[in-house]
């Protein structure tokens, strides 16, 4: 895994813990990280991380059309 930095304003200080969840929970709604790579990069659990996503207001679920069907259609 790379490192990066990233240089933050300090009227906005949550821990480094947050920052990480944050990004894990942005990239996973934009579907460039699965659950799994983005527990990794958020230094937790699938388990944990699916808990918190919604403290993000990420849902676990897509509500892409696109999607549901191809979910309908494997079932």
């Amino acid at each position: 895994m790379q490192t990066m930095t990233v240089r933050v304003p300090q009227a906005i200080l949550p821990s480094t813990f947050d920052y990480s969840v944050y990004l894990a929970t942005k990239l996973y709604e934009d579907a460039i990280l699965s659950a799994g790579q983005a527990a990794e990069l958020a230094n937790l659990s699938k388990r944990s991380f699916v808990e918190i996503m919604g403290k993000y207001g990420v849902s676990l679920f897509s509500t892409k059309i696109d999607d549901l069907v191809n979910d309908i259609q494997n079932a």
